[in-house]
């Protein structure tokens, strides 16, 4: 079963992400992951690179697991700056398209006070549903 975006009747089109997905198969937990590098290392000192990098991140444990971008089906974005997300917006869908193309699955954003690692900007966890074999 492919993932299904699910959307009521009548509601605006969401933006950038779906209301809801609906999929079959093997459940990845992927944990928040951070703009840091496979070193733990922060590359990127601005938003943009870090939430580029966090998306990276989320896109090599899925496909450590088998999936693809497609496979995905929720993202939870922590956010420490809600003004530079909005400042940001066509950086944002750029940055996001670059490394997840044009799958957009169910997605929530947070505004957080601060993130256990003094220097992350921004934390991202995900879910997504892997064909069963």
């Amino acid at each position: 079963m492919a993932h299904i975006v699910v959307h009521p009747e009548g509601w605006k089109p969401a933006k950038g992400y779906a209301n809801g997905m609906l999929a079959e198969g093997r459940t990845l937990y992927v944990g928040g992951q951070i703009g840091w590098n496979k070193d733990q290392v922060f590359e990127a000192k601005d938003f943009i690179g870090q939430m580029e990098q966090a998306l990276r991140n989320i896109l090599d444990v899925v496909e450590a697991a088998g999936g693809t971008a497609e496979h995905l089906t929720r993202l939870t974005w922590y956010v420490t700056d809600k003004q530079t997300y909005l400042a940001h917006q066509k950086e944002v869908g750029a940055a996001y398209r670059r490394v997840l193309g044009y799958h957009f699955p169910a997605m929530t954003m947070v505004v957080v006070s601060a993130l256990v690692e003094d220097e992350a900007l921004i934390e991202i966890e995900g879910t997504a549903v892997l064909p069963n074999t």
